[in-house]
């Protein structure tokens, strides 16, 4: 199949209508591979419905290709995307729920892309997260094609990488390490903790000061030391009422 973009369509989302043009996909899903969960591919496979749609213009740095699929997109051999606009939406407001039925919950990860392209759309989002709740999919919006498009290509490019991939990296020198338990306290930032260990000497001194001697460090003034005070001394487990 392609692995670029398609020609752009007048109207994001489910781009096909009743008459010749379903009648064609139909043959032409007829003729293509089918592709269960499970399935490994180093493409996006994507349904021949989404034809036309602006959205495969942006997946430019993972390959796609047509397959015969139940969702709009396969990223991975458990995830999935169905694609929605708003604006089609509200024209067709039964279309996702039927679109959902047949999908059932056949991949692990199920996500709606909503493309936001109406003006008012926070009723609208309301009702597609509550029916997300319901058949445990995960609703992700975006406000343009190409916003939509790099969604898709950043589920595909991480589906092999570790989840510890997406953690914040802190480096394993003491400075470091300090800088950043002290920078988790709302407001306190990294000139802020480097001026107390200047202080102070050590984290043992700065936990054993009083709320006056914090605020008297360079930068950091009452409120952050009355932040930083309750925070260093709350305690780990709450008292039972």
């Amino acid at each position: 199949g392609p692995t670029g973009a398609a020609p752009p369509g007048p109207l994001p989302g489910p781009l096909r209508t009743p008459g010749d043009r379903d009648q064609n996909r139909d043959r032409e899903a007829a003729a293509l591979p089918v592709l269960k969960p499970g399935t490994k591919s180093s493409s996006i496979i994507v349904s021949p419905r989404q034809r036309g749609n602006p959205v495969l213009k942006f997946i430019r740095n993972v390959p796609w290709e047509f397959g015969d699929i139940v969702p709009d997109y396969v990223l991975g051999q458990s995830s999935c995307a169905l694609f929605l606009s708003l604006r089609y939406h509200h024209l067709n407001p039964d279309y996702i729920h039927e679109r959902l039925r047949s999908l059932g919950r056949s991949f692990g990860l199920q996500v709606l892309l909503v493309q936001v392209d109406v003006r008012d759309p926070h009723q609208s989002l309301k009702d597609l997260a509550k029916v997300c709740l319901l058949t445990d999919c995960t609703l992700l919006l975006a406000w343009s094609p190409e916003e939509a498009g790099r969604y898709l290509e950043t589920f595909k490019s991480y589906e092999q990488k570790p989840p510890d991939l997406l953690k914040e990296r802190v480096e394993q020198d003491f400075l470091s390490r300090v800088t950043d338990c002290l920078t988790g306290v709302k407001s306190v930032n990294k000139t802020d903790a480097l001026s107390l260990l200047g202080a102070f000497g050590s984290l043992a001194a700065v936990v054993g000061a009083s709320r006056e001697d914090l605020s008297l460090c360079p930068g950091v003034g009452p409120q952050k030391a009355k932040r930083l005070f309750d925070v260093l001394h709350e305690p780990f487990l709450k008292s039972p009422r």
